[in-house]
């Protein structure tokens, strides 16, 4: 691709999986995003909760002063505290959208413009149709109270549905199927996909992304290790090109390509693309950081 990448999108990274002793709420939160704001190629950042208030504010004023766009993600706090968006017990599914609705308050503190979240564990299939409702019901009420608060739009994650994670979104058609009942009534809500989660649904980029191509509001860049026989294996974002992964640059290059060709990159509206990478053990964050920059660089050049 000859037009510089900044031209179709805004480079992000999620933060807290880069730096993921960040992920439990506390920790080195500034002295890691200096890292991201002194470097120019990352024009978007997606945060989580920061326990501290203090540190919370210098966050959003370091934010703002390197002119950083933000995203919030949620998906920290739903697995760290078990929370279940698509509950059929009742008192589980409210208490799930009464805390999350506290993250909405300081995503919008934070000035974010995205709120990403995950669903709950797929039930199996005689309990799917329920626990779709439930889902629909919990996401239709995050998004009335983001609305109500002029908060971000509310972000549903696909995730897989087998390996890891095991959740109810899930596959590209059942996603469709949720996000056209919400946007019904609410137009403040979207679906993300992560390239690191295309193989572990036994997914093609076309298959993951052409039936959702209407809601589709956001997209990470990821890896999976896709062999049971290596270390990493399953949905925990390893750096591009790990033994036993599924994801390098031609796979970056395609995913890339197709988000062109179903009009999510069309060189206007300018979306948040974040890589989600992660450190495996005895790797540096830095140079994880660094080999993204580099697959994304080299896909580019051949998108």
């Amino acid at each position: 691709m000859d037009t510089p990448i900044e031209g179709y999108l805004r480079m992000g990274i999620v933060h807290y999986m880069a730096f993921p002793e960040l992920a439990s709420g506390s920790g080195p939160w500034e002295e890691t995003l200096r890292h991201i704001a002194l470097d120019p190629f990352f024009t978007g950042i997606e945060i989580t909760h920061i326990e501290d208030q203090q540190a919370r504010e210098r966050v959003r004023g370091l934010i703002r002063l390197a002119h950083l766009s933000v995203g919030y993600g949620a998906q920290p706090a739903i697995l760290g505290q078990g929370l279940n968006l698509n509950s059929l017990e009742e008192d589980r599914r409210v208490h799930a959208c009464i805390l999350l609705k506290e993250h909405i308050d300081e995503a919008i503190y934070m000035g974010a413009e995205s709120f990403v979240i995950l669903s709950g564990k797929d039930p199996g299939t005689e309990k799917r149709p329920q626990a779709i409702t439930a889902l629909i019901k919990s996401l239709s009420e995050l998004c009335a109270y983001s609305a109500s608060r002029g908060g971000p739009m509310i972000v549903a994650e696909t995730f897989d549905c087998e390996v890891d994670k095991c959740c109810l979104l899930g596959p590209s058609l059942l996603a469709k199927e949720v996000a056209e009942e919400i946007r019904k009534q609410h137009d403040n809500f979207g679906l993300l996909v992560d390239l690191s989660h295309i193989p572990l649904l036994k997914e093609s980029p076309h298959q993951a992304l052409m039936p959702v191509k209407e809601y589709l509001v956001g997209a990470h860049l990821g890896n999976a290790v896709i062999d049971p026989n290596c270390a990493g294996y399953g949905d925990n974002h390893p750096i591009f090109g790990t033994l036993g992964s599924a994801n390098d640059v031609p796979e970056v290059a395609a995913f890339l390509r197709t988000l062109i060709d179903i009009g999510f990159l069309d060189g206007k509206s300018r979306p948040i693309v974040s890589f989600e990478i992660k450190p495996m053990e005895g790797q540096s964050p830095l140079v994880v950081v660094a080999n993204a920059k580099r697959v994304l660089t080299q896909a580019w050049a051949v998108v």
